[in-house]
């Protein structure tokens, strides 16, 4: 994954965890704007959360900030 998109994805999950807790679940979607703007980038990161994890579809917020950090 890229580093622009690592960043993104730990700005998001900060974001979420201070405004609703450490339960908060989040999709890959949450990463992007409604408006499909760039489509390599949102296939980038549905592959890393469904075909190299095997992820559901909503996970916590903490648990994806970590695996991001941990660079996996």
């Amino acid at each position: 994954m890229r580093a622009s998109l690592r960043a993104k994805v730990v700005q998001v999950c900060d974001k979420k965890i201070a405004t609703k807790g450490d339960n908060v679940g989040v999709s890959f979607y949450a990463f992007f704007a409604n408006k499909n703007d760039d489509p390599d980038l949102l296939m980038e990161a549905a592959e890393w959360w469904i075909k190299t994890h095997c992820l559901d579809h909503f996970e916590k917020a903490v648990k994806i900030k970590a695996m991001v950090l941990a660079g996996d």
